[in-house]
């Protein structure tokens, strides 16, 4: 029997318009509340992205290019999206604010057929102001010829080198996300919250593979906590992605235990270890069965779930492997039992295996039979459970971001009063781990100050890797090899 072929997204968003035109798809909550919130229809959804698509094609986008979409959540970035995959190409979201040198990194890698942004100038490609997409009366909203079944998406992510690399998959497609999400809780129908940026994966996955199950999107321009408990309560909202950073701001509202949440479903968690007393106030707040986290990467290598009546079972864990085999592996690649800690590795269960790419980074590290691990330690308990023991080597998760110390200490080590530097990720109670650098100075005497060294990070790399807090050393401890032990580094803050 001949399978049934999956619509592309496109079609998918026709569909749903003419199942109900005059439903709302997308409410969009501008970060100033004196501005107007805008409502898109189904209707308007799928004719503004067939006018954009239009727009783009006339501007070389077609099927296997790459667009970037550099813009804060808005309606627009979500129709710039939306057209660019109706023609086929591959889109990449990226921070709107991202300094000059690391945004240029990342296009001289993607080489992209066209720059979406408000903010960036002088990229070296062809680039396109969002009020342009505003623009769409010369443009006709009647479906496209043909749409490429799998335009697929990039996300860009800092490098074990210190250099970005772009992590891409040709075949993602949103309709088919749809249905992996609804084992976290996502049913057809749904008002979902977007509450985290774009140009993280969790949140673009859930969005997109959102409105493909028929979600009406209610997104933020920027995440403001008692703002999106009102937002919950306001439009009825039933699910929502957030990770921990997200949840630990809206659970220390003061007035959160008088709040209305009544209509949440699930409220789904990743991008960063979630704190256990955290997890417990979650489910107190909400109900167990409302409380997911996955374990994951970009790579799409694998993943766990857990539930929250799981984990209060399996206190700390990530869940069990879905729609992957999970192994844990010793440094000579032979399998760990139940409770000894090794590095995870992961092979998806669907024919053909990854179908991940880099660009600018080689693959990462596998086995002959297929599995593939992104560095992250951890064990399993005795039920297949998974614990993580530490995220990779060096890698700082602050805030759901990934942060690798060896791009800070490049940028750091730009400034002619610093003769060495270590830059080490810190507990912290909002951030999960915040990142510290640990500063030798050329000039023991005379060393540079904080503010100094902040703003000379803040022209180099994005806001969110600059160092929080600061220390000063004689001398840092390198072995024969020229290399820290950043485990070894406590760390004194200023």
């Amino acid at each position: 029997m001949e399978q049934e072929q999956t619509p592309t997204f496109g079609e998918r968003i026709a569909e749903l318009a003419d199942a109900h035109p005059d439903a709302p798809a997308l409410i969009f909550l501008p970060r100033d509340e004196a501005d107007v919130e805008r409502t898109l229809t189904w209707r308007e959804f799928d004719g503004q992205a067939n006018q954009v698509a239009r727009i783009l094609a006339e501007r070389g986008v077609g099927v296997g290019t790459v667009v970037v979409v550099g813009l804060w959540n808005s309606l627009e970035a979500i129709l710039a999206t939306a057209g660019a995959w109706k023609l086929g190409a591959l889109v990449l979201p990226l921070r709107a604010a991202l300094p000059n040198r690391e945004r240029d990194q990342i296009l001289e890698l993607a080489q992209p057929a066209l720059v979406i942004a408000g903010e960036w100038e002088d990229v070296g490609f062809p680039l396109l102001h969002p009020d342009e997409l505003g623009k769409l009366g010369a443009y006709s909203s009647e479906p496209l010829p043909s749409e490429a079944p799998n335009p697929g998406k990039a996300i860009a992510s800092g490098g074990s080198t210190g250099r970005s690399k772009i992590i891409t998959d040709a075949t993602f497609h949103p309709v088919r996300a749809a249905d992996r999400s609804r084992g976290l809780g996502a049913r057809p129908g749904q008002v979902q919250l977007l509450a985290a940026p774009l140009y993280h994966n969790s949140p673009f996955l859930a969005a997109f593979s959102g409105l493909a199950d028929d979600h009406t999107l209610v997104v933020m321009e920027k995440f403001d906590a008692a703002r999106a408990v009102d937002a919950i309560g306001r439009f009825r909202v039933n699910y929502a992605y957030m990770p921990p950073i997200i949840m630990r701001r809206i659970i220390l509202l003061p007035d959160i235990r008088e709040r209305d949440l009544s209509s949440l479903h699930a409220v789904q968690s990743s991008a960063a270890p979630c704190p256990e007393w955290l997890k417990r106030a979650w489910i107190d707040l909400i109900g167990a069965e409302k409380v997911y986290e996955v374990y994951g990467s970009t790579e799409g290598i694998g993943a766990t779930m857990i539930r929250g009546d799981e984990w209060l079972e399996h206190p700390g864990s990530v869940g069990r492997a879905v729609s992957c085999e999970l192994r844990i592996l010793d440094d000579e690649g032979d399998d760990l039992p139940a409770g000894e800690v090794g590095e995870i590795f992961m092979r998806p269960l669907a024919e053909g295996g990854s179908t991940y790419r880099y660009i600018g980074a080689p693959p990462a590290k596998g086995t002959t039979d297929g599995f593939a691990s992104i560095g992250d330690l951890g064990w399993l308990d005795a039920d297949g459970y998974l614990f993580i023991a530490d995220r990779r080597t060096d890698l700082i998760i602050s805030g759901g971001a990934n942060i690798y110390p060896a791009e800070v200490e490049g940028a750091l080590s730009e400034h002619p009063g610093v003769a060495d530097s270590a830059v080490i990720g810190m507990p912290d109670e909002e951030w999960g781990r915040r990142v510290h650098a640990i500063i030798q100075p050329l000039d023991a005497v005379n060393p540079p100050d904080v503010g100094t060294l902040d703003r000379h990070c803040r022209d180099r790399i994005a806001s969110y890797k600059v160092p929080k807090t600061w220390e000063f050393v004689a001398e840092l401890p390198r072995n024969e090899a020229g290399k820290i032990r950043r485990s070894g580094l406590m760390g004194n803050s200023q």
